[in-house]
């Protein structure tokens, strides 16, 4: 299943670009994430472009040494360079100082995270629980939820008012996906 993952993710154009241009980030612990990838396997098999309605496309890196919000926008600044001409928004997010913001920006507090890995393994929902790099698959919760659509609430982010909120976003683009 992880070399159809991968072949159906690099079906969308931007995916694959930020893929090939990836060694050019030279960022530590350094992921592709989140929608961008998700979004593309619900895309596809529901007959879409691979793209469609992608806001942005996420990429999360660990750096202990600078939680700074000026060190994660200087970061920002370079990822625009590396990506620049590419017709998307691509966010660049510090996973080392999640803690510093989460809970202000969602309600709830955050442990601070051990590396990038920690914070694909808090998103809202397993199935979307998933990082690329270039020749690697992060799926702490494989790839099963994901392709069969179902959506459940993630233990390590118990915040049904979240999950909600955000599987009810999924259901109006996907009607076809389970929530459970």
């Amino acid at each position: 299943m992880q070399s159809s993952f991968f072949e159906d993710l690099l079906s969308n154009q931007i995916n694959r670009i930020i893929l090939e241009r990836w060694d050019a980030l030279d960022l530590p612990d350094c992921w592709l994430v989140a929608g961008c990838l998700f979004q593309t396997i619900w895309n596809k098999q529901s007959g879409q472009p691979p793209d469609a309605n992608i806001k942005d496309y996420d990429i999360f890196y660990f750096d202990a040494r600078d939680l700074s919000d000026a060190g994660e926008k200087r970061v920002q600044a370079h990822v625009e360079r590396v990506f620049a001409g590419l017709d998307a928004t691509i966010e660049a997010s510090n996973q080392a100082r999640v803690h510093l913001w989460y809970e202000s920006h969602f309600g709830y507090p955050c442990p601070a995270l051990k590396n990038a890995c920690d914070g694909i393994d808090r998103f809202l929902i397993p199935a979307t629980c998933v990082g690329v790099q270039p020749q690697e698959i992060y799926a702490p919760n494989g790839l099963d939820l994901l392709y069969q659509g179902i959506l459940t609430m993630n233990p390590l982010t118990p915040h049904r008012d979240l999950f909600e909120k955000k599987s009810a976003s999924y259901r109006r683009r996907w009607p076809w996906l389970q929530v459970q």
